[in-house]
């Protein structure tokens, strides 16, 4: 498929921004990661990462990025007994981890308006 989008669009100043609105088209119906709080979810099953295939996962960046990101550090932390543990209630993460996951799912929405709307002019101008 890569080397398909390479070949298909050419090297004029647009193929790049081309290529990468379709990809990003074509991984749309992957299923996007979601953040939860574990203490709330009793399926254990629900914590495996299908893609890598592994029972039990989480995943974080730097926490100067997200705010869930600060949590799951934070939790880490107190759970290898480096800092002590932080002080909300397993329903309260819940809470923030639903909050984070209803606004990059917004954003999520944005960029791919934003991709169709590009897809719809250069549609339009190719005509």
């Amino acid at each position: 498929l890569q080397k398909s989008l390479n070949e298909t669009f050419g090297a004029d100043k647009y193929s790049e921004a081309r290529k990468e609105v379709l990809t990003n088209m074509f991984s749309r119906p992957m299923q996007m990661a979601l953040y939860f709080c574990t203490g709330v979810l009793e399926d254990e099953t629900l914590f495996r990462h299908y893609a890598l295939n592994v029972p039990f996962y989480t995943h974080f960046t730097s926490p100067i990025r997200r705010y869930a990101d600060v949590i799951v550090h934070r939790l880490l932390s107190a759970s290898l007994g480096a800092s002590s543990p932080i002080k909300m209630e397993k329903e309260a993460i819940q809470k923030q981890a639903d909050h984070c996951n209803d606004r990059k799912m917004a954003s999520k929405r944005v960029q791919e308006l934003s991709a169709d709307l590009f897809f719809a002019i250069f549609v339009r101008v190719r005509a």
